[in-house]
């Protein structure tokens, strides 16, 4: 449930929208939430037919929702094609959060004589920005947060409590960095020389294109000797691993627990869902999707969705299906076997 910082009207949310409207045009909106849970001077929100049994019953100032469900609709209404991107926009009125920033340096805070801070921007308490910084207009560094020498961070950029971005670092603009994440980390990189493991110096950078997000305690690892490079528009959940010179391309999504070796290029329009694994030194396309915990062992050079592994069974009937699976290959060999016999007939 989420409460409007200031007053907007019914009229206000339409107008932000660019929908038409039904209904009191100065009721009040003072807030976001389901239709289940909805008070009077809320909008709730329909975008999963899950929740049309909800609709019947909402006690919202209006719904957000598709023409074909506006008829069932027993409130004011505001019809999208697509009510989810409008839930989207709506959800960015009522945010308090940038209310709060409060511009300048605290007292606290630790700034090298030579960093370069644009206009409006505003540096919590306990933040340390090394030699070299530059700093574009209305950045946030949030509290506790580092950035270390020599790195840009570009207009608009807010970096929440706690986040560190290593040296040699460049982020575009419009870029949230979630706490707890690492941006510019070395690379996993080690020689071994049959005694013991020689740390390969990552000598690379990370390059963050504009509108980026990065999730809480996610970690992009800096290049070995170019840059790991992650496009424009690019959403990346949190607990998310992207190792060494691994490129994704514009307007992809990972959710939570991705994990990409190191090499790898992601093309544009792809989604990878929670915990897929990427191995390294793999191309994929743009426009693919891989589903829930899949594990990628080569590249795809096809757009379309792809998938591996099982869902959960009952361990009884797992058992079963794992005994099978060691059978496949003396199976798969007696197929040929019975192939051949009946073509030699």
């Amino acid at each position: 449930m989420t409460h409007a910082p200031h007053h907007l009207t019914l009229a206000d949310i339409a107008r932000h929208l660019d929908v038409d409207f039904e209904g009191d045009a100065e009721q009040p909106i003072r807030g976001l939430a389901t239709l289940k849970e909805a008070a009077p001077d809320q909008v709730a929100f329909l975008a999963n037919r899950a929740y049309l049994k909800d609709l019947a019953t909402t006690k919202a100032a209006a719904v957000l929702l598709h023409p074909e469900h506006g008829k069932n609709c027993p409130v004011p209404r505001l019809e999208m094609a697509n009510p989810y991107l409008g839930y989207a926009k709506l959800s960015q009125l009522f945010d308090p959060l940038p209310a709060r920033d409060v511009t300048g340096i605290h007292p606290t805070a630790v700034v090298a004589d030579d960093a370069m801070l644009g206009k409006g921007v505003s540096v919590q308490a306990h933040a340390v920005i090394e030699a070299g910084v530059v700093l574009g207009e209305r950045v946030v560094v949030g509290a506790g947060s580092v950035i270390g020498a020599d790195s840009v961070i570009g207009d608009d950029t807010r970096l929440h409590a706690n986040v560190t971005v290593c040296h040699g670092v460049v982020v575009g603009k419009r870029v949230i960095l979630q706490s707890g994440c690492v941006i510019g980390g070395d690379g996993f990189g080690f020689a071994h020389d049959g005694a013991g493991w020689h740390k390969i110096a990552q000598l690379g950078g990370v390059m963050l294109g504009d509108d980026v997000e990065v999730g809480s305690c996610s970690s992009i690892d800096r290049g070995a000797l170019g840059d790991t490079v992650i496009g424009n528009d690019v959403k990346i959940d949190s607990q998310v691993q992207i190792a060494h010179n691994v490129i994704i391309g514009d307007h992809s999504a990972l959710a939570g627990c991705v994990g990409i070796a190191g090499s790898t290029t992601v093309g544009k329009h792809c989604m990878l869902g929670g915990g897929v694994g990427l191995s390294g030194h793999l191309t994929i396309c743009d426009g693919v999707q891989v589903t829930g915990m899949s594990l990628v062992t080569n590249s795809i050079h096809e757009p379309g969705v792809y998938s591996s592994g099982t869902g959960a069974m009952s361990n009884t009937q797992w058992r079963k299906n794992a005994v099978r699976f060691k059978q496949l290959d003396e199976i798969a060999k007696r197929l040929s076997r019975l192939e051949k016999s009946h073509r030699s007939k």
